[in-house]
């Protein structure tokens, strides 16, 4: 079934003076208007379109591409307001509305907030700030670990930053895991670092072998600049091990387990020494 707010391939069966129409199933034909279509469009030739309803509410396709889809989050300029809410730029030539009741807090011109887009219950495509009552905390999700993520950087905690899971859930970045600089709204990728027994998920914006990677050399860094002896090891601290290296004890004990192994490092009684 084909749906208002969504990009499909659809194929020509009319072409007009004003555009193509395209057989959109259960929504009947649908007129692509000229500007928006490619040159030599042709009668049963196919093509990528995005659906929306057009200023008197009817269905109409556009090759525009917008910033975001229905059940899809996007950090969005305000380019105006008036009576009945604000309008913001998502890519095609009408902007979307952001209906008074649907903002978090007055959204002024010229500023960019995060939003969910849906359908209201005329089926036009509208948009709400009130992401909170759409973002998911914990709850069901098919999520694994390791697994490559779509990221929007919400709100920053004690802990680190907030970001919005592919679209449906609340995820964790923590900031000391955080070496780059993260902007509110920011589209990003990220990883699945780790799935909690209540459901909420940590976040990386590396992969499992990167991090393990980077406290490997941490630890050789260290170890290069001080003579070749740190003093920790497997019975330190997750104080002493912190303060010196910027990790926990478990990722410590992970790393040096693996140098060990690789025959980079001895651990003796009173730290780690480069073999």
């Amino acid at each position: 079934m084909i749906h208002i707010g969504r990009t499909y391939n659809l194929r020509v069966v009319k072409e007009t003076e004003f555009g193509f129409y395209l057989d959109a199933e259960n929504l009947d034909q649908i007129l692509l208007p000229s500007k928006h279509a490619p040159d030599n469009l042709s009668i049963d030739d196919t093509v990528d379109v995005f659906l929306y309803l057009d200023s008197e509410d009817r269905p109409i396709a556009t090759t525009q591409t917008p910033k975001a889809e229905v059940g899809e989050f996007a950090y969005l300029e305000v380019k105006d307001n008036n009576q009945i809410g604000a309008f913001l730029d998502w890519g095609l030539d009408k902007d979307v509305l952001v209906p008074f009741a649907e903002q978090h807090r007055p959204m002024s011109v010229g500023e960019s907030y995060i939003v969910y887009l849906y359908l209201d219950n005329r089926e036009r495509i509208a948009a709400t700030s009130k992401i909170d009552k759409v973002v998911m905390e914990d709850g069901p999700h098919d999520l694994l670990p390791q697994q490559s993520v779509d990221l929007i950087i919400g709100n920053s905690t004690e802990l680190g930053f907030k970001a919005i899971v592919n679209h449906s859930h609340w995820g964790l970045l923590y900031r000391d895991e955080v070496d780059q600089r993260l902007s509110f709204g920011q589209s990003i990728q990220g990883y699945v670092k780790h799935i909690r027994e209540d459901g909420r998920i940590d976040l990386s914006l590396k992969t499992a072998q990167e991090i393990r990677d980077n406290y490997h050399q941490v630890i050789q860094d260290y170890l290069r600049d001080h003579d070749g002896f740190a003093p920790v090891h497997d019975k330190s601290s997750p104080a002493q091990i912190f303060d010196l290296l910027g990790m926990s004890k478990g990722q410590f004990k992970k790393a040096i387990g693996a140098l060990y192994k690789q025959r980079v490092i001895t651990i003796e009684k009173d730290g780690i020494r480069v073999v």
